[in-house]
């Protein structure tokens, strides 16, 4: 009786009258499939698409394209990150909606890349890249792309790394744009407003091979800080005073021409929100809150749509849930928990991403992941064929949106164009 008593604790507790009952329940959770994904999934198979597939909404991109512009103030300028929206075509979509020639760009032949596609765009690295990576993306460099070569901006985060690319400046026989990484609370490296910076700045300043074009400072970590106390508050305003100080000491070694000119580039999608003068910044960066997987929905991008989702089809559709060795347990399982009774395994899976479409579907702890026959479980509503769909939102893109091939985008019913990515080495 007492391992009964404890077993029936464990599951939700004993009745008074000595009974076992089931507390906290969970409720079943499946329902209609979502018209809108019923949409999508007809025209997936209007276009004889059957293999998991990266869809677009292309409607809702440009929604968002639209609502992050009139978020901007009026001087503001906007730099499209690449590594979010890992597309050439995509990229330039969002340079037609939104007017803007400037690009952040992170490893070399991402790089390479943009400077043949997109010449004429001004290109800002969002990391440092080792000096062998930038001597590379010279090396092989067209000679008709030569003029891509003099819109970078090289990220530097120390003065040792400073070093290296006026070296590599000297053997190229180029002026290398140079912008000086902040840390403005991040911690991820970068100059603080201190001695190292100056050092940096008259660097700059006295080199023949080297022109000081901005700085770039990051501040994600301050939506994660909470709002308690003015704790958040107080982090923002420490974050743009290290940024004023910086401007302040490059003020001590620049011309007010020059200082006028510099990139003052910061934010990224969680906070450009926080920018509504051009006190501090010149411009913002953002890429993810365009497409808004499911990390990026935060408060302050709640007027932004969900415009990625995943498509995977359905290979197997069960009308019960049957676990390996451990049948004995299937009814009782059910029985408790609704959501597991149906299982439907898809095409592919082990995603970062989380399932939207039908309603209610989950995956298995137990039975575990897979990246080729995923299993996902349902509630006795679970309405779903082989061959249909189920659909995905992504935790993030990056790297995400270059496991699926050419990008299907959808637009007013329809499958109407196909975008490359960049190959997976981006």
């Amino acid at each position: 009786m007492a391992n009964l008593s404890r077993r029936a604790m464990l599951i939700g507790g004993v009745g008074a009258a000595g009974a076992i009952t089931l507390m906290n329940k969970p409720e079943d959770r499946s329902g209609p499939r979502d018209e809108y994904f019923l949409a999508i999934q007809t025209a997936l198979k209007t276009a004889g698409i059957a293999t998991p597939s990266l869809i677009i909404d292309r409607h809702r991109l440009n929604q968002n394209i639209d609502t992050l512009m009139q978020h901007l103030p009026s001087d503001m300028g906007y730099r499209i990150v690449a590594k979010s929206l890992p597309s050439l075509s995509l990229i330039e979509h969002i340079r037609r909606r939104s007017g803007s020639d400037r690009i952040m760009t992170f490893n070399q032949p991402m790089l390479s890349q943009l400077s043949l596609a997109m010449p004429e765009a001004s290109q800002l690295l969002g990391k440092p890249l080792p000096v062998n990576a930038a001597r590379t993306f010279f090396s092989t460099l067209p000679e008709t792309a030569s003029a891509a070569g003099d819109k970078i901006e090289w990220l530097i985060d120390t003065n040792h790394r400073l070093e290296q690319y006026e070296r590599l400046a000297q053997d190229v026989g180029r002026t290398l744009k140079i912008n000086l990484e902040l840390d403005i609370g991040l911690h991820r490296g970068g100059f603080e407003p201190d001695q190292a910076l100056s050092s940096a700045l008259q660097k700059l300043a006295g080199s023949e091979y080297l022109e000081f074009a901005g700085y770039m400072g990051y501040e994600t970590h301050l939506p994660a800080i909470p709002t308690t106390l003015g704790w958040q508050d107080r982090a923002k305003a420490g974050a743009w005073n290290k940024y004023r100080q910086a401007l302040t000491l490059a003020a001590a070694h620049f011309d007010p021409a020059t200082i006028d000119q510099l990139t003052r580039n910061a934010a990224g999608s969680p906070t450009y929100r926080y920018y509504d003068t051009t006190e501090i910044a010149n411009e913002i960066s953002a890429g993810s809150c365009l497409v808004k997987p499911t990390h990026f929905d935060t408060d302050l991008l709640t007027p932004f749509l969900p415009a990625a989702f995943i498509a995977a089809p359905v290979i197997k559709s069960m009308p019960i849930t049957r676990m390996p060795g451990l049948e004995f347990a299937d009814a009782p399982t059910r029985a408790w928990n609704p959501n597991s009774s149906k299982t439907i395994f898809i095409y592919g899976g082990h995603w970062l991403a989380d399932p939207v479409d039908p309603p209610g579907l989950s995956y298995n702890s137990t039975f575990g992941r897979s990246s080729n026959q995923e299993m996902l479980n349902g509630g006795a509503a679970l309405d779903i064929a082989a061959d249909d769909f189920v659909f995905l939102r992504p935790h993030q893109s990056e790297a995400l949106f270059m496991q699926f091939g050419d990008i299907a985008i959808y637009e007013d019913g329809e499958i109407v164009d196909y975008w490359p990515v960049f190959p997976a080495s981006a």
